[in-house]
């Protein structure tokens, strides 16, 4: 990590992964498999995984109860971020959020570019952050994933990232020391 702050600890999260898709089964999701094992090679904990059909209120009512849920700190959603009729994860997820985190889909787009060129432009990936949780949307492709984690998601829920993160935001526990300051 090159902006990592040296003396601050890392503060491993409880993360929920969602796969929004109509055909994929645990057997078959490697987008959920790849953001899983990124999470857990980067030593935060998996809390929740699930695969939900595309459909504004099952992914509604699956989100808001990990949103409700105090252990849970993030959310990564990869899948109906697409302008297909079947794509509807940022119009079931958005009105839950409090706060959007706009540069996240606009840096996702920018990386995605150097890889896919201007196919990216059919990615809606975006962000958010609600009742203290941080949830990241991504494509379903698992190259997506990778690019999302890898690229941006990694560094904005490490502590030691600097000049911010989102970690501070997300625990509940004070004072929460990161790269930002301490912070009561």
């Amino acid at each position: 990590m090159g902006h990592a702050k040296k003396d601050v600890p890392f503060q491993p999260l409880q993360i929920a992964v969602l796969t929004v898709s109509d055909t994929r089964t645990p057997e078959n999701d490697t987008s959920g498999d790849a953001l899983v094992a990124g999470l857990t090679e980067a030593g935060h904990h998996l809390t929740d995984r699930t695969i939900s059909k595309d459909d504004v209120y099952q992914l509604r009512a699956v989100v808001s109860q990990w949103i409700a849920d105090d252990k849970v700190q993030a959310i990564l959603v990869t899948g109906g971020t697409g302008f297909t009729l079947r794509d509807n994860t940022p119009e079931a997820l958005t009105p839950l959020f409090d706060k959007a985190i706009e540069g996240y889909g606009e840096l996702f787009r920018h990386i995605s570019y150097q890889e896919i060129g201007t196919s990216t432009v059919q990615s809606r990936a975006f962000g958010g952050v609600a009742n203290r949780t941080a949830i990241f949307c991504m494509p379903g492709s698992t190259g997506a994933c990778k690019t999302a984690w890898n690229g941006i998601i990694r560094e904005q829920l490490d502590a030691r990232h600097r000049p911010c993160n989102f970690v501070e935001m997300v625990m509940t526990t004070k004072p929460v020391e990161t790269a930002c300051g301490t912070r009561g």
